[in-house]
């Protein structure tokens, strides 16, 4: 890789690792804006909602978006988006102005990870990718995994705001640096925008994700009317939208083109990767509820715990990255996903009332060193078996369903923790004791669910160098 080529990546990757650090940041925060702001708390849940579901909306449009605008134009684009959204939310008055801050910060973010990945696949050669995957593996998981360390670090000692005003120095000084850096590393096309195809994502992935985001409400009141529609909605526009790109990409001019799934390489390692981020977001949303609501730790001990598992993801990733460059994909994932399956199984088993912290970090830990031989592998091995030309729509795909599938995880989380302790209370349990066992009835789904990811990891195999192959029709 030249040096201009590594300057391009290493911006994209400092920003890309900014904007979705966001993603994960206000979890542990809703409480405290609850009060400060004088709302409730499913209307202070929007935060996140909105957050996730304008990326969810977005992202899948970024395939196409990544064919008409070069590198440069598309980096800042989204970081000024990000940029605006963060200096509206520091200055927020009321609810309203930092919902529309985080819808702005959001559009912004929606367009980084595939923009990075889209470009790594350009300018690296295959023999090298997995060092580079895995700096962006550390982007990915290790983002999300320390946003509530990092919130509730913040908020120990500081007001709110002050999750945006520390990360916004860091944006601008990175929009800065791209204004007057950032090289021009892919050649941009022509290409026709499909109105309808954008009108039926928006209605698809959005009512989804919107959909997922409220299950775990909808499980404390009985069936919601609301969050039924919006996922059967979110199927039917998903099944159009499906429909309508098989149809327009015959042709080339598909918003998202879906003949990436005809490699099969590209649609085990997606599957493979939705099981692992629905365990991911699942753990990052179960976890702390364990260590507040039934070890009695607060905001910032419940941070400091989930640090270690985040931090060993950072200091794995190069390495998994460099054996991929030796080893290929299979001796690393399965290990990886056997280390996923019993650090999960651990947790159904081991979380119990009276518990301590310490179960918690190892399994933490435990569950860290398996994604991390898991991410690289996945991302690398996936995007390398597609053809050149659909480098940037295998990349939106991969963010769609990182978004669909953290969605997915956190509601059927939610829903087990709800409906397990519903039923142990009704059954005179107290309270701390029908959380815990919540938690582990959470944690059995998530472990059973990780089973067949381990017969999955032994069908990905090394990619070819994409460029080689013509894109099929």
């Amino acid at each position: 890789m030249s040096a201009r080529d590594r300057l391009a990546v290493t911006l994209l990757l400092v920003s890309t690792f900014v904007v979705i650090l966001n993603e994960t940041i206000m979890g542990v925060a809703l409480p405290r804006l609850r009060d400060d702001l004088g709302v409730t708390a499913s209307a202070a849940q929007w935060l996140t909602t909105g957050f996730l579901l304008t990326m969810a909306v977005v992202i899948p449009v970024t395939g196409f978006l990544l064919q008409r605008l070069t590198t440069r134009a598309a980096f800042l684009g989204a970081m000024t988006a990000f940029s605006v959204g963060t200096t509206v939310c520091a200055l927020a008055p009321g609810f309203e102005v930092l919902l529309a801050g985080r819808v702005v910060q959001a559009l912004g973010t929606a367009v980084m990870l595939p923009l990075l990945m889209t470009t790594v696949m350009n300018v690296t050669p295959p023999e090298g990718r997995g060092r580079t995957m895995g700096n962006i593996s550390v982007v990915i998981s290790v983002a999300p995994a320390i946003g509530p360390t990092v919130s509730g670090l913040i908020l120990s000692v500081l007001d709110w705001r002050w999750m945006f005003g520390l990360v916004l120095p860091i944006a601008l000084t990175a929009l800065v640096l791209g204004a007057l850096r950032l090289p021009n590393v892919t050649e941009p096309r022509w290409a026709r925008v499909d109105v309808p195809s954008v009108v039926l994502s928006a209605i698809g992935f959005g009512g989804l994700v919107f959909g997922l985001s409220h299950v775990g409400e909808a499980a404390q009141g009985g069936v919601d009317p609301t969050t039924v529609g919006a996922l059967a909605v979110g199927v039917v526009g998903l099944g159009v939208f499906v429909a309508r790109q098989l149809r327009l990409q015959r042709r080339d001019d598909a918003l998202l083109d879906l003949r990436t799934f005809r490699v099969r390489t590209f649609a085990v390692g997606v599957a493979l990767m939705a099981v692992m981020m629905m365990s991911l977001f699942g753990s990052i949303i179960m976890l702390p509820i364990y260590a507040q609501d039934v070890l009695g730790l607060d905001t910032l001990r419940t941070g400091l715990l989930l640090l270690p598992g985040g931090l060993l993801m950072g200091l794995l990733a190069p390495i998994v990255g460099r054996a991929y460059d030796r080893l290929g994909p299979r001796p690393l994932l399965v290990p990886g996903t056997v280390l996923v399956s019993l650090a999960v199984w651990a947790m159904a088993l081991l979380l119990r009332e009276g518990g301590t912290p310490w179960v918690v970090v190892g399994a933490h830990l435990t569950m860290s060193a398996g994604l991390a031989l898991v991410f690289t592998p996945l991302f690398t091995s996936a995007l390398g078996a597609v053809p050149k030309p659909l480098y940037s729509h295998g990349s939106a795909v991969i963010g769609t369903v990182q978004q669909v599938a953290g969605a997915a995880g956190t509601a059927v989380f939610v829903t087990v923790l709800t409906a397990v302790s519903a039923g142990l209370v009704a059954d005179g349990a107290d309270a701390v004791t029908a959380t815990a066992g919540g938690v582990r009835g959470a944690f059995l789904l998530g472990a059973i669910l990780s089973l067949p990811a381990i017969g999955a990891a032994l069908l990905v195999r090394p990619a070819p160098p994409g460029a080689e192959r013509p894109v099929g029709h």
